[in-house]
């Protein structure tokens, strides 16, 4: 199981790690040790998230949200295998994280009068140089 929050917690049913060779470093070794991870998450699917939840989480992943509504990580940072799994199901956690806030609405505002006045007298400015630069009248 993988916390997320107090209230929220991803079952292992719902995970899928698998193990690839990696490009990061290592040497020789990156021939023969499949220490990269690649780590499925069902999100699409997964009771544990709301449905807001999941349409700010599919916005955020971006490209790692496939046709199947799954979220695909890689991590291949470290030689180490069981490092680059606590990575990448850390790096999960911070984005299920960020997807649980609601973003904040937007409070609509007026312009001040002061700002009203500033751009009116702009436009005047601009208008009068631009009659400025016509043809001179020779009477």
């Amino acid at each position: 199981m993988l916390r997320i929050t107090d209230n929220v917690a991803l079952q292992d049913w719902e995970l899928t790690e698998s193990f690839i060779r990696s490009s990061g470093p290592g040497g020789q070794n990156v021939n023969k040790v499949s220490s990269a991870v690649e780590l499925r998450f069902e999100a699409a699917t997964s009771p544990s998230l709301a449905p807001p939840v999941k349409t700010r989480l599919k916005r955020l992943a971006g490209r790692r949200w496939t046709n199947e509504g799954a979220l695909v990580l890689q991590c291949d940072e470290t030689r180490s295998q069981a490092r680059n799994r606590d990575i990448i199901r850390e790096r999960l956690a911070d984005l299920i994280r960020s997807a649980l806030t609601p973003p904040k609405r937007r409070i609509a505002t007026r312009p001040t009068l002061g700002s009203k006045k500033r751009r009116l007298k702009a436009k005047k400015v601009r208008g009068e140089v631009k009659t400025l630069r016509g043809k001179v009248d020779p009477d």
